[in-house]
């Protein structure tokens, strides 16, 4: 289901993860922590061309601001409860910082790396939400 519109910002806690969907779509998944005093994670995902992107720029440790649509999902525990996930389908990653030798050694061009991507390369029509492969 989706929310709203989210802005966030927050340190990548699991490094960058790219799949594919049985119609060959990219699909990056990371997750970030937005209150590191008590570690609210939330998954973020991109998809298409941008996947691609995100893969090879952010890593973990990283400072990310995240824009896309907050959306929620449940699923069961192995104990038979349910739990509820929060998830970004990003359209917009901007990595704010990194580690201070990855930085240095950055082209200037590189430096504050801008993930952007049109809202018409995610259409709802190309993937449906049993399709995502985790």
């Amino acid at each position: 289901m989706t929310l709203a519109k989210i802005f966030v910002t927050g340190k990548v806690v699991k490094n960058p993860e790219k799949r594919f969907t049985q119609n060959d779509l990219a699909i990056t998944s990371f997750t970030i922590d937005v209150n590191p005093q008590d570690e609210s994670l939330v998954r973020v995902f991109t998809m298409g061309n941008s996947a691609e992107t995100v893969e090879q720029t952010i890593k973990m440790g990283d400072s990310v601001l995240v824009e896309g649509r907050l959306q929620t999902n449940t699923f069961k525990t192995t104990n038979g409860k349910d739990k509820k996930i929060f998830e970004i389908n990003a359209s917009t990653v901007e990595k704010i910082s990194g580690s201070s030798t990855e930085q240095s050694q950055a082209p200037a061009a590189q430096k504050g790396n801008l993930v952007q991507f049109a809202t018409e390369e995610i259409s709802q029509d190309l993937i449906d939400e049993d399709e995502i492969p985790f």
